[in-house]
């Protein structure tokens, strides 16, 4: 049976910790805050960049993996015994994250890499990953994995909501106007991730009635809910425990969005990951 190695990129916001015991590869996307290039990083390393944010009017800019990181991983998994290679990536259409990943494939020229364009992010990324590091660790084959990840992946939903339309508008979502009408009027949009791209999906008044709806969409029969947020781990909390109460046949955890994908949505922003 061929040794199989996962490998991801950090929007799944994967711990360091659980990267590590795993042997889960990383890749790391970048952002350009201020004239610096720096690397996303971990859960837990995301605190002084949302504190720069908050104080400032500039915005960030984010960026791939190069393709060179990519051939380093691959190198380094055929290096340590590896037979194979599986790269679980965030959705093509938010970033050349995968693209990146493809050109390094094509480089080697082996075929024993496989490239899964997630059409997914964060904790959604994350659920892909550890039920590919689940089904290798009992034995099953590379076709296995990647016939189970391209079903799923196209049957997950993301749903997220804002504290203040300012990061919308600073990244160009939102002209200054409909940001301002928004703020007077206590206006919440619900983004949804639909087909690997981020969508308005409505507008309602208030935080609290924009996360009600989003809950509200959770089906019964669900298996893994994520409660995404952006420095509100007490409301992550709160809402953890009435959806634990609402599904408990369900696995319930609370992931922290970092810096690629939460520059554009700011502090105290929450979302609900589920299949």
């Amino acid at each position: 049976m061929g040794k199989i190695k996962i490998i991801t990129d950090t929007t799944s916001y994967i711990t360091k910790e659980f990267a590590k015991k795993m042997d889960l590869s990383v890749v790391s996307l970048n952002y350009i805050f201020d004239g610096v290039t720096e690397r996303e990083g971990f859960p837990g390393e995301f605190n002084d960049f949302y504190e720069k944010l908050m104080g400032t009017k500039l915005f960030p800019t984010t960026s791939q993996p190069s393709t060179a990181d990519f051939l380093t991983e691959y190198k380094k998994a055929f290096d340590d015994g590896y037979d194979e290679i599986i790269a679980i990536l965030l959705s093509s259409k938010l970033s050349g994250t995968y693209n990146s990943a493809v050109l390094a494939k094509n480089i080697l020229e082996d075929e024993r890499i496989t490239i899964i364009d997630s059409l997914q992010a964060a904790s959604n990324l994350r659920f892909l990953v550890e039920d590919a590091l689940n089904m290798a660790s009992k034995g099953k084959t590379k076709e296995e994995i990647v016939e189970y990840l391209e079903g799923k992946k196209n049957d997950m939903f993301v749903y997220l909501t804002v504290d203040t339309l300012e990061y919308l508008r600073r990244g160009g979502r939102l002209s200054g106007v409909q940001s301002a009408i928004g703020e007077i009027l206590n206006i919440k949009p619900i983004i949804q991730l639909k087909d690997g791209e981020l969508k308005l999906l409505e507008k309602i008044r208030g935080k609290n009635k924009a996360i009600k709806a989003i809950s509200k969409r959770i089906p019964d029969n669900v298996e893994k809910i994520s409660i995404c947020h952006i420095l509100n781990e007490g409301e992550a909390l709160r809402l953890k425990e009435d959806l634990e109460l609402r599904f408990p046949m369900a696995k319930v955890s609370i992931d922290v969005l970092g810096p690629v994908i939460g520059c554009h949505l700011g502090p105290k922003a929450m979302g609900i990951c589920f299949y």
